[in-house]
């Protein structure tokens, strides 16, 4: 149907300031949104917690009609709906937790135009009864949000995102944009393909997430080592992913034993367990989710302050996904990770045993390669991260393990070459732990069983220990010269690039790990956005107070406390000790719905407050 038009249509800065409390329009926002309001089509690339979410939420206030939201997760849907109600805003959801009375009260809302945004399913909205109903509303726009789910080459593909298409063949009329934070290239270009929008504007606003610090260990006592991270992070909320179910609940068990308020959540728990579980989450301060994968999509928590994973991701989208879900208000986070070689081998047999078909395969195979690279680089993270996703940065970020603590690397080609021929010569179908034998000389019962102590790389590596061996194949592994058999017993063979380096020569340049590091000076650009100034004396104790009166105002109305406000709102409270409404106003996230709600008492306690 035809669009109303936008002469009388509110100017999107003013929408910016009255409803969301900001002054000014961050990176890309401007742009998409003017174009999005002109009526254009548009694919959006911004990191989480660079607000994806404004440049349609601000659009959809701007045109006449209802602005639809395809969302993935009914959490998210809940979430977003929550937080745009406190703004003042008339959102809603469609969801299959709904009763049938409330799902029809919101249709006949949407019918009357009386809604400003509505967060539907993509099952939902191909419904043919539903698009019926769309055809007869005036729609502002289509914003389909976590949009690489319509990819097969994406890390969360759902099929039911391929039937969106529908919208560009019944409203071609309606600006339609797709939204990410994570898309390598063969994936936005998928997104385009699938959703059609081979015409529309591309908007990369670039993956870096400077006030995020990245570390990778080794793992030696992985529990002992993640327990001594959170210790670190005491009091603070954060995420802790397990590959299996078994370790999630292994692992929860453990940290709530050594006094860490951890809650464990997967697909195989019961599913009011998983609800209450993620309700708390978002409801108290200082948990510690430990969860597989399935958690987090819907979770819009602001002050997760840290992300670890105990086991490998299988790519860098999803390390990348994952670990976006700490600081989204802007503040310091920490993103930790722990892997070994049994995490690559691990990942390797589940991906041959897939019935994935040659094409997919082939493509997780290099997706798993570069996330095996991340790890194994002595180069600063940051640079290696966001130069997968198309992104180059001249200098070290100054902000991760690797530029904090440079590697010291040595060149190994002699100990490559050896680690090779070992494999070759047994028959490339043996593990690590063998050809580490074979090269250390050791006289074990398999070794004599299969006749290996008569190679002639048999006790040849006896200038490294068993632990540097360890790490000349795990490298080996990351850098491509060695293969995991698809076969699923662990077994190594020599790749293509391996040959080539014994055939043709070639220097190999490891990382030295366990060597004494080497200080960096940290980056300015990476000092400014990690270091956020520790609050103490009288500030910290406003800081806690106005966290309590946030806590006290939220579980009243049923609301996740960085609802009401988030942490970077509450820290500018206390740095700016406003007097009045006016100044309270010019805190940035606070719009004038909060403003009504909340400043008097909020103000009233910056007044009781010392200062020091």
């Amino acid at each position: 149907m035809s669009q109303p038009s936008l002469t009388d249509s509110p100017a999107p800065q003013a929408v910016l300031k009255r409803v969301f409390g900001y002054d000014a329009f961050r990176g890309h926002q401007a742009a998409v949104i003017d174009h999005v309001i002109a009526g254009g089509d548009a694919l959006v690339l911004m990191p989480t917690g660079s607000g994806k979410s404004i440049c349609y939420q601000v659009p959809a206030l701007c045109r006449p009609g209802t602005a639809i939201v395809v969302s993935p997760l009914i959490a998210l849907m809940q979430n977003q709906v929550a937080a745009l109600r406190e703004l003042g805003v008339r959102a809603a959801s469609l969801n299959s937790n709904l009763h049938w009375s409330d799902i029809q009260e919101t249709q006949e809302r949407l019918a009357a135009g009386t809604l400003d945004l509505l967060y539907v399913a993509p099952e939902r909205l191909t419904m043919p009864g539903f698009l019926d109903l769309l055809a007869r509303t005036p729609i502002a726009l289509f914003a389909i949000d976590e949009a690489h789910c319509v990819s097969q080459w994406g890390h969360d593909f759902r099929p039911d995102y391929r039937q969106l298409t529908v919208l560009h063949e019944r409203f071609p009329s309606v600006p339609r944009l797709a939204l990410t934070a994570t898309a390598d290239e063969p994936t936005r270009r998928d997104i385009r393909r699938q959703l059609r929008l081979e015409d529309a504007r591309v908007f990369v606003a670039g993956f870096d997430r400077p006030n995020i610090d990245y570390r990778v260990v080794l793992k030696a006592e992985p529990k002992a080592q993640l327990a001594a991270f959170i210790a670190a992070h005491p009091g603070d909320a954060g995420i802790v992913y397990c590959m299996t179910r078994r370790k999630v609940d292994e692992t929860a068990a453990w940290l709530a034993g050594r006094g860490v308020a951890a809650l464990p959540y997967h697909a195989g728990l019961e599913p009011e367990v998983r609800a209450t579980n993620q309700a708390r989450f978002l409801a108290e301060e200082g948990l510690v989710m430990v969860a597989t994968v399935a958690f987090g999509m819907g979770i819009d928590k602001s002050n997760v302050r840290f992300v670890a994973h105990l086991d490998l991701p299988k790519s860098l989208e999803a390390y990348y996904q994952e670990t976006g879900r700490a600081g989204r208000d802007g503040l310091p986070a920490t993103a930790w990770m722990s892997y070994g070689l049994a995490d690559v081998v691990l990942l390797r047999q589940l991906l041959e045993a897939s019935p994935s078909d040659d094409e997919r395969k082939l493509v997780e195979r290099a997706k798993l390669s570069a996330m095996l690279g991340y790890c194994e680089t002595a180069r600063c993270r940051r640079q290696v991260l966001l130069g997968y996703f198309g992104e180059q940065r001249a200098e070290p970020c100054g902000n991760c393990d690797t530029c904090r603590e440079p590697v010291a690397t040595w060149d190994a080609t002699i100990a490559a070459q050896k680690a090779l021929s070992a494999a070759y010569r047994t028959g490339q179908r043996f593990g690590t732990e063998h050809l580490i034998d074979v090269l250390l000389g050791n006289a074990t019962e398999k070794i004599a069983r299969h006749g290996h102590d008569q190679l002639k790389t048999f006790g040849v590596g006896g200038e490294l220990s068993k632990r540097d061996w360890q790490s000349v194949f795990r490298q080996l592994i990351a850098h491509g010269y060695l293969g995991v058999d698809s076969e699923g017993y662990g077994g190594l063979f020599l790749t293509e690039a391996a040959r080539a380096l014994l055939k043709d020569g070639g220097q190999v340049e490891l990382r030295r790990d366990g060597s004494a590091p080497r200080a960096r000076k940290r980056g300015p650009a990476a000092a400014a956005a990690a270091d956020a100034p520790a609050l103490g004396g009288d500030d910290a104790a406003l800081f806690e107070a106005l966290k309590a009166l946030r806590l006290s105002l939220a579980r009243a109305q049923g609301l996740p406390p960085y609802v009401i406000f988030h942490d970077s709102t509450l820290r500018a409270i206390v740095e700016r000790r406003p007097r009045d409404l006016a100044a309270l106003a010019d805190i940035p996230g606070i719009g004038r719905s909060k403003l009504e709600r909340y400043g008097a008492q909020f103000l009233a306690l910056v007044g009781t407050a010392p200062t020091s």
